[in-house]
């Protein structure tokens, strides 16, 4: 006869089925989250669209899909094809962008198949790269951070287009993030910096004359003033209203190497008149300019630059030479001054080109 005290003892399961529950219950919540999410994204997403349309734009692609759960969510839009009114448009075979589930304010867009960039009238121009991508961070700041990074861009003026005056590049980089000002307070101004790294001209064109067929290699910073009117775009193109608000460039400084040529440049502040020509004074610090100076007026035959007034500025800055060789002042170089004004480009008292166009 077996004692009730032998019988054997039976444990309660619920130790088992409870984590298993917990992790069912949070996998469904989850899954429930991401879908509000990708219906959030796919409706914010159309709202824009409906908003830029109703400004004049064109926006056309082949439909919106939506992946990437559980921990991303990643939208993919083929064959999009983006027109401003002032007809500068970006085209796309595919454009994807990526977001983690649980951080959906910080973005990733690539474009992994390259773009093709239309420059109003001037036509035109396919981009291939190692990697065309774009990080906005920040979306619930009132500017959010922006990087835009072209590794080893190829430009390619396509048929009936003006040639770009960039062949190639090591690295093209954009930046932009909120200005601080000094008591830590955000503005209205952005700060935006642009960087070219080891960049190639088109063969006889001004950039490959400018570096004597070396590498351009650029970094130029500055804060833009009255962000908040850089929105919409008329048939003159994004910064015309914001040209017309009184937006200018501010704080300007930055560095750029052509060939054996190295400038430091900086500008108080630079702005644009009605036509979209740029207006304002940039101070130059060069080193060896006149390579340069030359080797651009040549590259220019036909071109709008003034070969004569270009070979007469580049005249009196030999003659700044010292006895030892240099430039200047102990051969470290010699001040130089761009003036923006009129519509025309003046070194010193001579007129070299156009001022750039801004629109």
């Amino acid at each position: 006869m077996t004692d009730a005290t032998d019988a054997p003892v039976r444990h309660s399961r619920k130790g088992l089925i409870i984590p298993f529950a917990i992790v069912f219950v949070g996998l469904a919540l989850w899954t429930g989250w991401w879908f509000y999410l990708a219906k959030q994204v796919e409706t914010k997403l159309e709202g824009r669209i409906a908003r830029l349309e109703q400004s004049g734009w064109t926006v056309r692609h082949a439909g919106v899909t939506t992946t990437g759960w559980p921990l991303r969510a990643r939208v993919a839009l083929k064959h999009v094809d983006v027109v401003a009114p002032s007809g500068h448009a970006v085209a796309a075979p595919e454009i994807v962008a990526e977001a983690n589930a649980y951080n959906p304010t910080k973005w990733v867009v690539i474009a992994p198949d390259g773009l093709v960039l239309t420059r109003g009238a001037k036509g035109k121009t396919a981009v291939r790269a190692e990697a065309i991508r774009m990080s906005v961070h920040g979306l619930t700041q009132r500017w959010p951070n922006v990087v835009v990074e072209l590794a080893k861009p190829v430009f390619t003026a396509l048929p009936d287009a003006e040639p770009f005056p960039l062949a190639r590049a090591g690295l093209v980089q954009f930046y932009m993030r909120p200005h601080v000002a000094g008591s830590n307070t955000p503005t209205d101004d952005v700060d935006v910096l642009f960087r070219l790294v080891d960049g190639e001209g088109r063969p006889n064109g001004p950039v490959e004359g400018l570096t004597q067929s070396g590498r351009l290699n650029a970094q130029v910073e500055a804060v833009i003033e009255k962000a908040r009117a850089l929105k919409g775009a008329d048939t003159k193109g994004l910064l015309s209203a914001w040209t017309a608000a009184g937006g200018r460039f501010i704080d300007m400084k930055g560095q750029l190497e052509a060939g054996e040529s190295r400038t430091f440049l900086s500008s108080p502040a630079l702005s644009a008149d009605d036509k979209g020509r740029l207006e304002g004074e940039v101070f130059l610090r060069a080193e060896k300019p006149l390579a340069a100076i030359v080797g651009l007026a040549g590259a220019q035959q036909g071109g709008s630059l003034d070969r004569a007034a270009a070979a007469r500025a580049a005249a009196a800055q030999e003659a700044t030479k010292s006895p030892q060789g240099g430039t200047g002042a102990e051969g470290q170089g010699v001040d130089l001054v761009l003036n923006f004004k009129g519509g025309r480009t003046y070194l010193g008292p001579f007129a070299l080109a156009p001022a750039p166009q801004l629109f």
